[in-house]
């Protein structure tokens, strides 16, 4: 992590929101607070990735950097998707006394550029970055988190739900490189926040020639064995199918 110094910017951010898929609900990576004052007790300690940027820092590079020094992922494309600067953002007092701990700088008043981007859940958090204690979160079970981070998840979430229709390959990237078609569709569902029809998505994913079968089965299961499908980007660049999922009528329901 680059030098925290004087040489912060006091009123810019960055926070990024980095979403991972567990084959049943979609989770985020959030981080503590660091510096603490001893004997101080603090009900809202869990906190998005981010910090302050730099004099003269590009935004993108400050969140590429705080990704990798908060849970040790590198070399991962972050997508900026909305600023937050609503004055009401530092309302907390217990919030706003410890940025002015952690920075040094009599702040009032910081406005956050938000990044986000989706992962598989299985990358590690290295423990490189364990004094931040990084950890997966269900989004539909987050704690009391620090500033208007809830907002700017849940901002995130409908980011993430405008990407599923307009660039749906986008959402491969939190499915393991084999994948179930239940698994696809409860990814979908846990985006959208809905149960779609199943005959009606099964469907659809058969006539996606960018979702490849393979001659692979699940094993050890107690239900019936499911087949197991990859996704293809280079089908999905040549499909003149490739947005089958530009409305929701065309996941979940029959025309």
């Amino acid at each position: 992590m680059k030098q925290i110094t004087i040489q912060q910017n006091p009123h810019v951010s960055v926070d990024c929101v980095v979403f991972g898929f567990d084959g049943g609900k979609l989770h985020v990576v959030l981080v503590e607070k660091t510096n603490i004052p001893e004997g101080v007790s603090v009900a809202r300690k869990h906190k998005l990735p981010g910090r302050l940027i730099l004099t003269g820092e590009d935004p993108d590079e400050a969140a590429r950097d705080v990704l990798e020094t908060y849970t040790g992922i590198s070399r991962q494309r972050l997508e900026q998707f909305h600023t937050f600067g609503s004055p009401s953002r530092m309302a907390n007092q217990e919030d706003l006394e410890w940025i002015r701990n952690e920075s040094g700088l009599p702040i009032d008043m910081v406005i956050s550029v938000a990044y986000m981007a989706a992962i598989r859940i299985s990358t590690k958090l290295r423990q490189l970055s364990s004094v931040f204690r990084p950890q997966w979160h269900a989004v539909d079970h987050l704690p009391e988190l620090a500033f208007d981070n809830t907002r700017i998840v849940q901002k995130a979430l409908l980011s993430l739900r405008k990407k599923l229709s307009l660039e749906p390959d986008s959402i491969f990237k939190l499915l393991p490189r084999k994948f179930t078609i239940q698994e696809l569709r409860r990814l979908h569902e846990t985006i959208l926040g809905e149960q779609l029809d199943i005959r009606n998505f099964h469907k659809k994913v058969k006539q996606a020639s960018y979702i490849e079968p393979l001659d692979e089965w699940e094993s050890h299961v107690m239900h019936r064995a499911a087949r197991y499908y990859r996704f293809s980007r280079k089908k999905y660049q040549s499909s003149t199918s490739s947005r089958w999922l530009t409305t929701r009528r065309g996941i979940g329901e029959e025309a």
